[in-house]
């Protein structure tokens, strides 16, 4: 046994090492999964440590976009059945505590924050699940993608139900849900999973970059138009209509709308508040 891999042995056997880094990179929090030795499989830990994540990014009103990416070569190799399998009771599957957002929003709960994701390597059920609830999706080259629950005896219970048919189109979401096979990242960009493909060294970079892009556009404007395309998806197009005129009033009497304005008419950049 090497050093490295003795140490990464070690490292899974403590039950108190945290499973996801967070980190505050000016107005973006960067999120990190990192369980590398276990290809990142998500046990009961780490769920808790993410829904806690996404609790930081919906709360603090300084942060105004999240980046999610995994360490290591794999995003993730899906749940760590044999962790979470216990937490299972009659109601189902909690593992939200108190302060987090469920990540995969399936409790009637969102985000109003936009998530940038970076994928790789392996990305199986719950990390197609963390794509189909991102807003912005690159990914490496050589990713493999799979929701393969039926070949677990389960269904996605993440979202992937509704969503992956509404992203993609029914055919194409049941040809992968149906039959739990996996599929490449060319296939991903095809079907509109992924927006965007990128060298495997490349793939952390680009979407920290689009991270960044987002967090110095004016946020509230940015939440605004995330809720309304949110509110077409869920309610129709007819319920997001309804709301634009509103909306607009309301983002006009903003200090980030003057500060835009401003900028506009000396042909120059804002910097936004938040306000």
């Amino acid at each position: 046994m090497t050093p490295s891999t003795k140490a990464k042995k070690l490292l899974d056997l403590d039950p108190d090492r945290p499973r996801v880094t967070v980190e505050k990179d000016g107005h973006v929090l960067i999120i990190g999964l990192d369980r590398e030795e276990k290809r990142n499989a998500a046990d009961l830990r780490m769920l808790n440590e993410l829904a806690l994540a996404y609790g930081r990014l919906e709360s603090d009103p300084d942060l105004w976009c999240g980046l999610l990416f995994a360490r290591g070569e794999h995003f993730t190799a899906g749940l760590d059945l044999g962790d979470v399998a216990k937490a299972v009771t009659a109601e189902g599957l909690d593992i939200v505590p108190e302060g987090g957002i469920n990540p995969w929003q399936v409790d009637g709960q969102q985000l109003s924050k936009p998530v940038v994701m970076a994928v790789q390597g392996t990305c199986l059920t719950l990390g197609v699940e963390l794509a189909l609830v991102s807003d912005i999706v690159i990914s490496a080259k050589t990713t493999r993608f799979g929701q393969m629950e039926v070949r677990r005896g389960i269904l996605p219970f993440g979202g992937a139900t509704t969503r992956f048919p509404a992203r993609v189109g029914w055919g194409n979401a049941m040809r992968w849900m149906l039959t739990g096979e996996t599929f490449d990242a060319r296939e991903a960009l095809r079907i509109g999973l992924v927006q965007e493909v990128v060298f495997n060294d490349q793939v952390y970079n680009r979407a920290y970059d689009l991270a960044h892009r987002i967090a110095e556009q004016a946020p509230l404007a940015v939440q605004a138009t995330l809720a309304n395309a949110r509110l077409a998806v869920r309610d129709g197009e007819g319920e997001a209509e309804k709301a634009l005129q509103s909306e607009l009033v309301r983002l006009m009497q903003t200090e980030d709308s003057r500060l835009g304005m401003q900028s506009f008419q000396q042909r120059g950049d804002a910097v936004f508040r938040g306000k």
